[in-house]
């Protein structure tokens, strides 16, 4: 089953690693990410995924 991911990842696992903190303001992939809404990614992958099966990981 496809998994859908409700909101950016503020921290990464129970370490309290904020990703926000630790990438550079001026990084292109943060202007990308303004710039490109990646929501298309799920129609565009669905039918590769099944429907019984453990939730994957968000595909964009």
């Amino acid at each position: 089953m496809m998994g859908v991911q409700q909101e950016q990842q503020g921290s990464l696992f129970s370490m309290g690693i904020n990703l926000d903190k630790r990438i550079r303001k001026d990084h292109p992939l943060r202007k990308i990410t303004e710039l490109i809404d990646f929501n298309f990614v799920y129609a565009e992958v669905r039918e590769h995924y099944g429907s019984t099966s453990n939730v994957s990981v968000p595909p964009p």
